[in-house]
């Protein structure tokens, strides 16, 4: 995903008194803008959500394999099959 500054969008959040002074450190440390520190810890937030987003899809449909007998069949079908090819 890459941003333009044309489509940039300006917003206000409402941080704690102490994270703000920790990423004004991180700002003079190393010699970046607050604007790319928020950009780069927002970009890694939603990242992570994705990431749970999947993980949690992953569940759902493991769950739906364990407790549907027909899927669960094909599953032991398919691994047989494998096994059969590899021999």
């Amino acid at each position: 995903m890459i941003l333009s500054a044309q489509k940039a969008e300006k917003i206000t959040v409402t941080i704690p008194y102490e994270l703000k002074e920790q990423l004004h450190a991180l700002k003079n440390e190393f010699s970046t803008s607050m604007s790319t520190i928020y950009k780069d810890a927002l970009k890694a937030y939603v990242a992570q959500k994705e990431k749970e987003k999947w993980a949690k899809a992953v569940e759902v449909m493991q769950e739906a394999y364990e407790n549907n007998d027909e899927l669960s069949e094909w599953i032991d079908f398919e691994e047989d099959f494998h096994d059969y090819k590899t021999v």
